[in-house]
């Protein structure tokens, strides 16, 4: 009988060592892994931010982890980056395509697609076709200060009142990328942006949650109705939203006079009738990609850069300082003039890396064996970003710690950009949408700087400036204060 019980014991000590994840030889090191879990009880579900540093001091600057039983390596600081996603951007273009994020997408888009021949040819066609759309452009210009002009009526409407900016500051950017999209604006009530911004926020702290890494790591839940399957709910209910409009322009559209980056698509899929890669589904995917990271990062980036302009109201008034001085006699901000506007460009960039809007970036997978800073690499290994690492990196800037616009000035007040600064990535997998980006904070900011004073209401208390962690980092919730300004 005490055989059989040490024999039994002996083979489930044998399982469990067999279960417990092994890491290659020259793998970057990590904390010790726990059969089938892997080291997802080294995490914070809910936000693994703060243990990505700690295992950061305890590693160094690559390391590894298994969410599950599968390797993840973690890379930090400007030299393990730039080193993974520049200087061998090829090895490390790849995405992972077991994860939440594809299933919910249904390995369709842009963003997610893996490294490949019809990646290429879309992101070559999304480049082209922004760029005649009027990207960096006048054309791109007059859509935003269209824009504009309804948040300053909403903000008009609540002088010496409080509002919420949130859903104004969504509802903003999803109409600028939807002018390029579908040619059209949808009024800031509209079933369609409402539905649109709501199932975008939800699936944006759904897919860096707590359930989607639980999804990704242990693939034995996934037909349980748990809380992620309202991602694939989610996905159903805007890709239905973008047929309807893909069928009105089937049926509107004039072959070879594109009204929009739909109409494009269209007229492409014309030209390849016999290339599978180019197809409807396809492009109601690619939409919604560029929809998302058209919408939720840049929205993202305004509503923290004027919770730090009301608490910090000194660096507000040197904006308004440099504003007036700059565009005195002209009616409008355009986006020359940001090469005269040193501080508004530092302020602007300094809430771009204090935002940290999308932390982790989106995860990179390797395409083949390869090495980074020493350490052996196989192909098909997840790559996690840790942008938060680079852009408060000691070292790096002056103030790493702290909201500082001094962090992009040099001695003589000069704009300069440090090279650490990649809120959008690098490499073969950089932002498709920085240009347009770059052009909504700059007009944006500065018109509405222009015309009124930001102030913390004062029945709001401290400000609370931890944010609320997804695949973007957003501000709490918080209400603003509105004053016309006097430009005498």
């Amino acid at each position: 009988m005490f055989f059989s019980i040490l024999l039994f014991w002996i083979c489930i000590c044998f399982i469990i060592i067999q279960l417990k994840p092994k890491r290659p030889k020259n793998f970057p090191p990590g904390p010790p892994t726990f059969p089938i879990l892997g080291n997802l009880l080294n995490l914070s579900l809910e936000n693994p931010l703060g243990e990505f540093e700690r295992l950061r001091k305890l590693y160094g600057n690559v390391y590894s982890l298994y969410l599950g039983p599968n390797p993840a390596v973690i890379i930090n600081g400007l030299n393990a980056i730039k080193e993974a996603i520049v200087t061998k951007g090829h090895d490390f273009a790849g995405r992972p395509q077991d994860l939440l994020v594809n299933h919910v997408s249904d390995r369709k888009g842009v963003i997610l697609a893996d490294y490949g021949q019809s990646w290429k040819e879309h992101r070559r066609f999304a480049l082209m076709t922004l760029r005649n759309f009027g990207m960096g452009k006048n054309s791109m210009e007059n859509r935003i200060h269209g824009e504009i002009n309804f948040i300053i009526k909403s903000l008009e409407g609540s002088i010496g009142d409080t509002l919420s900016p949130q859903v104004m500051f969504h509802n903003a950017s999803s109409n600028i990328i939807c002018q390029v999209l579908f040619g059209t604006r949808f009024d800031y009530d509209d079933t369609f942006i409402k539905t649109m911004v709501h199932c975008f926020t939800e699936n944006a702290k759904l897919a860096n949650g707590p359930w989607s890494m639980l999804y990704d790591s242990l693939p034995i839940i996934r037909s349980l109705p748990l809380p992620f399957k309202k991602a694939f709910k989610n996905a159903e209910i805007v890709q239905a939203l973008v047929h309807s409009i893909l069928a009105e322009h089937k049926e509107t559209r004039v072959p070879g006079e594109p009204r929009d980056f739909l109409d494009c698509y269209l007229d492409e899929m014309d030209k390849r009738k016999d290339d599978s890669n180019f197809s409807e589904d396809q492009l109601i995917m690619y939409s919604l990609d560029l929809h998302f990271a058209g919408t939720d990062t840049t929205s993202n980036t305004l509503l923290t850069g004027f919770f730090y302009l009301m608490n910090y109201p000194e660096i507000q008034e040197r904006c308004q300082q440099e504003i007036d001085k700059v565009l005195e006699g002209k009616e409008f901000v355009c986006f020359e003039d940001r090469h005269n506007m040193p501080y508004m460009q530092a302020v602007i960039h300094e809430v771009q890396r204090i935002a940290n809007t999308v932390p982790l970036s989106v995860f990179h997978c390797t395409i083949k064996d390869t090495e980074i800073m020493g350490y052996s690499i196989p192909k098909g290994t997840m790559i996690i970003e840790n942008l938060t690492s680079l852009l408060k990196e000691e070292g790096q800037w002056k103030f790493p710690k702290e909201f500082n616009p001094e962090n992009f000035l040099n001695e003589q007040g000069e704009f300069v950009k440090p090279e650490a600064f990649m809120p959008f990535s690098a490499g073969p997998r950089m932002c498709l949408g920085e240009g347009l980006a770059r052009m909504e904070l700059l007009l944006i900011m500065v018109t509405l700087l222009r015309k009124f004073k930001f102030i913390w209401p004062e029945d709001a208390g401290e400000p609370d400036y931890t944010p609320v962690y997804g695949v973007t980092l957003t501000p709490k919730p918080y209400r603003i204060k509105v004053e016309l300004r006097s430009t005498e």
